[in-house]
């Protein structure tokens, strides 16, 4: 009987600290240390440049420093993934694009076991809403988006697409407008859209389909043309760059940009991010950031965010359903 007891004593024991570190992260105040913002691509792209201005504007507001960490690859799913299977602590945010809704569906298309699931994560907030953007470079021979859509039929799969990875967000929306337009184009995949946007300055490819924003530094300059934006309307910062739907080509995507926890993360935490966020777009570092490049301002609280995502997620899977295997 005395082994028995002492053996409960030893067992005790060695359980104790780990009961103890779970109530001592479980009770000290939130939030208490820094707090990581993954974002699942390079910097330079849409999500990169939202993110960082946002980290800015929250650092003040929660007292801790708030530091954004790129993990691109796999057109967004390197970084997702490490987020879902991070502590669930709000000690890290995902910052993602449109992507997030619809990823887990290539996998299936694949047969591969999804690498995450929509509800491994807790919407907090959406932060931006844009319509995509095909480009070229100033000095291509296309000036108009007719010019280039009967080039690329006399010349399939000549014309070189860059992308932000296989079924990144780039990728989907330029192969939803080309199935519409009827044309093929040759496929050439980067780690995120700051390299595409690198890689079509330097020639390296012809076209690709970019959020506004990356893209109105370059526009300004003459080194980037915009052909056709792919929403329902024009966008007030290209007046004169037509809509797909203008030209008779049914092709509509939007590249969205939104802040969600992980899932199991405590209540409390969530309460604080959301109002922290609330409070942060409208600090002068993220609204001139959003100004600077164009981007307006789209905010939805988690509710709205929420009963967009259940939309948004079923429209993006049903176009990469019909878009198929890409390889």
């Amino acid at each position: 009987m005395k082994k028995i007891i002492f053996g409960f004593v030893i067992a005790g024991l060695m359980l104790a600290p780990v009961w103890v570190s779970k109530q001592a992260w479980a009770d000290e105040p939130y939030p208490a240390r820094a707090i990581q913002v993954i974002v699942p691509f390079p910097p330079g792209g849409e999500a990169d440049l939202t993110a960082r201005p946002l980290a800015m504007a929250l650092e003040p507001i929660l007292k801790q420093p708030v530091v954004v960490v790129n993990k691109g690859g796999a057109g967004g799913m390197v970084g997702i993934q490490s987020a879902a299977v991070s502590k669930p602590d709000g000690y890290t945010i995902l910052v993602a694009l449109a992507s997030v809704a619809y990823l887990h569906e290539v996998d299936r298309l694949f047969n591969r076991p999804p690498s995450y699931k929509p509800e491994d994560f807790i919407p907090l907030a959406m932060l931006t809403c844009n319509p995509l953007v095909i480009a070229v470079h100033n000095d291509s021979p296309w000036k108009k988006v007719e010019d280039f859509v009967a080039d690329a039929k006399k010349q399939p799969n000549k014309i070189k697409l860059g992308s932000a990875g296989i079924y990144s967000v780039m990728h989907v929306a330029a192969e939803l407008f080309f199935k519409k337009a009827g044309i093929q184009l040759s496929h050439i995949p980067y780690t995120g859209g700051g390299p595409v946007l690198n890689a079509l300055l330097g020639r390296h490819v012809d076209c690709a389909a970019f959020g506004p924003s990356v893209i109105m530094a370059q526009m300004k300059a003459g080194a980037v043309r915009p052909l056709v934006v792919l929403g329902d309307k024009r966008l007030d910062s290209m007046p004169d760059v037509p809509t797909a739907k203008e030209k008779g080509i049914d092709a509509e995507f939007y590249i969205w940009c939104g802040a969600l926890a992980v899932k199991g993360t405590p209540a409390a935490a969530v309460t604080t991010l959301r109002g922290a966020i609330k409070e942060a777009i409208k600090k002068p570092q993220f609204v001139n950031a959003m100004e600077k490049l164009m981007s307006p301002i789209q905010y939805k609280d988690q509710p709205e965010f929420v009963k967009f995502l259940e939309i948004d997620e079923k429209r993006s899977v049903e176009v990469v359903r019909a878009i198929g295997k890409v390889q």
